[in-house]
């Protein structure tokens, strides 16, 4: 039977994807979806309402230990009804050095997800700003309020519900693009 770990430079196993999605999915079943690798970091998503349990897990198991935070943000996928926003966490398992990114999603109308910030301190400013430029609501969070832009401001800059350039200007040569039109 071959290992599910192998052993890393130092001379000691070191944790495999591999690995990681077989405890996921031993603890989580087919809760747990969409697991991939790309650039060798194992990805995979769960409904939003497991999103502490999941996070807990992988930070309690003595095997697993992902104990770092390392980013958390969220992405807006404006052709995708009911699954608009996810928001992904990436964590990092120090001891072994390997990393993970774990995705929920969420409707845009409702886009309420528990906070990790009592798991995570570093979620905390992290929440915070995916909370000011996406509006996902982290509930449970000590603070959620805006931290780089105004508190005025009535809407999240980085949803893709504006165009990117305005249709009516007329200072440019879209050929400077490579777009059509002459030189």
């Amino acid at each position: 039977m071959e290992s599910s770990k192998k052993i890393n430079r130092a001379g000691s196993m070191s944790l495999t994807n591999e690995t990681i999605r077989t405890r996921i999915t031993e603890k989580f079943g087919d809760q747990v979806t969409n697991f991939e690798e790309s650039y060798g970091m194992l990805s995979f998503e769960a409904p939003k309402e497991l999103n502490l349990k999941v996070l807990q897990y992988l930070y309690d198991s003595e095997e697993l230990r992902f104990q770092f935070l390392t980013d958390l943000t969220a992405v807006h996928f404006p052709d995708q009804a009911g699954r608009e926003l996810a928001v992904v966490y990436h964590l990092h398992n120090l001891v072994d050095n390997v990393r993970i990114r774990f995705k929920i999603f969420t409707d845009i109308k409702t886009p309420e997800i528990f906070t990790a910030t009592q798991l995570y301190s570093s979620a905390n400013w992290m929440e915070r700003e995916t909370f000011d430029f996406f509006g996902v609501n982290f509930v449970g969070h000590p603070n959620l309020r805006r931290i780089l832009n105004v508190d005025e401001m009535n809407y999240f800059p980085l949803l893709k519900q504006y165009p990117l350039e305005d249709q009516t200007r007329i200072d440019k040569d879209d050929a400077m693009f490579g777009r059509k039109g002459t030189l």
